[in-house]
């Protein structure tokens, strides 16, 4: 269960909706308290949890709904209490069930410290949006769950995401977008279009409400930079996973190296160091705070 006792939401945490106003912002995947760290000292204001990369890092499982309300609760709270400084995003999937449920998980991410979330209109057992044979709910359903989310919301940023371009089609996934601006929701994601044109399409059609792009590496969307997405009229730019391929790559070849040669001595430049490890997890903050007591 998440854990709260310890971990009020804290005053010094970014607003997401003021970084939002400053201009396009990019927000990296993270999924543990390393990988915020990082991108934090990297100089990123807010981040995005992405179930992709928990279910992966986690549980070494495909983003296919294994993972749970209440283990992706338990990694925002660990990810808000280790960086309390950056802004987070929370995937909620498809909230977890109904709409009962959905406000539940709009509970536990407040109680974790996220500044938002983002909540799909997958038939559970969702799968990651670059996938293929997904399949969405009706649209009443869907916007069942983001209006109870809406009404019972203490400061959540709301993101609605519609699946339903690669189900129904482009048209379908716009009106989708239309009906949840039309609800209140602070941002609208339509995933996974396929061209730069239907990118277009979605920025001229979805005016008045800030505007998702999913920039995931090797998925369908072509890869574009943040301004080329904000001349099309994009404000919040998601790299969800783009991190996690670059480490899985980097580990794969330390490994490997230790496979086959027994020891990494050769490749020492290839790596932070000692010092730098324990620098980044806040070893001379952890022996001030020990010193004082």
């Amino acid at each position: 269960m998440v854990c709260t006792h310890n971990s009020p939401v804290r005053t010094s945490r970014k607003d997401l909706r003021a970084i939002l106003a400053e201009g396009i912002t990019v927000l990296p995947g993270v999924w543990d308290p390393l990988s915020t760290r990082l991108a934090a000292q990297a100089g990123h204001q807010a981040v995005f949890v992405s179930g992709f990369c928990v279910a992966g890092t986690l549980l070494g499982s495909p983003d296919i709904g294994v993972l749970t309300q209440t283990e992706m609760a338990d990694a925002a709270q660990r990810i808000c209490a280790a960086v309390p400084e950056v802004a987070v995003v929370v995937d909620a999937d498809t909230g977890y069930g109904d709409a009962l449920t959905a406000i539940r998980t709009t509970e536990l991410w407040e109680a974790a410290g996220a500044s938002g979330m983002f909540l799909e209109d997958q038939i559970w057992p969702k799968r990651c949006g670059h996938m293929a044979g997904k399949q969405v709910v009706d649209r009443s359903e869907w916007l069942g769950k983001l209006r109870a989310v809406l009404e019972h919301r203490q400061h959540l940023h709301v993101t609605a995401r519609t699946d339903a371009r690669g189900v129904h089609g482009l048209n379908e996934a716009i009106e989708r977008g239309k009906m949840a601006r039309d609800l209140g929701v602070d941002a609208v994601f339509v995933e996974a279009p396929q061209t730069i044109g239907e990118l277009e399409e979605i920025a001229a059609a979805l005016t008045d409400v800030t505007l998702v792009a999913n920039m995931v590496e090797f998925g369908m969307t072509p890869l574009l930079s943040p301004s080329e997405l904000s001349e099309l009229g994009f404000q919040m730019i998601v790299s969800p996973v783009g991190a996690l391929f670059s480490a899985t790559a980097a580990l794969q070849a330390a490994y490997a190296r230790l496979a086959s040669e027994g020891t990494l001595r050769d490749h020492l430049a290839e790596m932070v160091t000692f010092g730098e490890f324990t620098s980044i997890v806040g070893l001379d903050e952890a022996r001030a705070t020990g010193e004082r007591y």
